[in-house]
C-alpha cells in the first residue's frame, strides 16, 4: 500500500529510498551510540567528551527526522525500529560499562567513520535520481565529518 505518490520513477524511488532508509538506520544507530558513551564516559577529560558526545546525539536527532520526513515525502515509509537498526546499522558493537575517555574517543571516530563512509556512497548513488535528497545528504554529512573532526583531533 503506498500513501504518498512519489515525484520520483519507480527505479528512481527504489535507489532513493534505500539511501534513506539506510541514512535513518545508521542516524539513529550513532545517536544511540553517543547517548550510551556519554553516559558512561569516565575520566579526567570526562567533562569535555561528555558535552561533545551530546552535540552528536543532537546532530544525529536533527538529521534523522529531515531524513525520515525526505523519505515520507516522496512515498517510503521511514523505519527506524529497534530491530531494524539493530540489524542493519554500520556502526560496531559499543563496549558494556565504564568507558574511559581515550576509549570513548576511538568508539566516536570509528562510528563517525563507518557512518560518514556508507553516507558518501548514498551522496554519489542520488546525485541523478533525486537531487534534492542528494543536497539533503550532503548537509548532513558535513556535520557528521566536522563532528569526525573533533573526535580526531581529540586522540591525536
Amino acid at each position: 500500500m503506498s500513501v504518498v505518490k512519489s515525484p520520483l520513477s519507480e527505479v528512481d524511488l527504489k535507489t532513493v529510498g534505500n539511501a534513506l532508509r539506510g541514512a535513518l538506520v545508521d542516524l539513529v544507530d550513532l545517536s544511540l551510540v553517543a547517548k550510551q558513551v556519554h553516559w558512561n564516559v569516565v575520566g579526567p577529560r570526562f567533562r569535555s567528551i561528555h558535552l561533545q558526545l551530546d552535540e552528536v546525539v543532537a546532530t544525529a536527532r536533527l538529521h534523522s527526522d529531515t531524513v525520515a520526513e525526505r523519505a515520507s515525502a516522496v512515498g517510503v515509509p521511514p523505519d527506524g525500529r529497534a530491530a531494524t537498526v539493530a540489524a542493519q546499522s554500520a556502526i560496531g558493537a559499543v563496549p558494556e560499562g565504564w568507558v574511559k575517555d581515550t576509549d570513548a574517543v576511538q568508539v566516536l571516530v570509528d562510528a563517525l567513520g563507518a557512518v560518514i563512509g556508507r553516507m558518501r556512497e548514498r551522496i554519489v548513488a542520488t546525485a541523478d535520481p533525486d537531487p534534492v535528497t542528494q543536497d539533503i545528504l550532503i548537509g548532513l554529512t558535513a556535520d557528521l565529518e566536522k563532528h569526525a573532526w573533533m573526535f580526531q583531533a581529540e586522540s591525536a
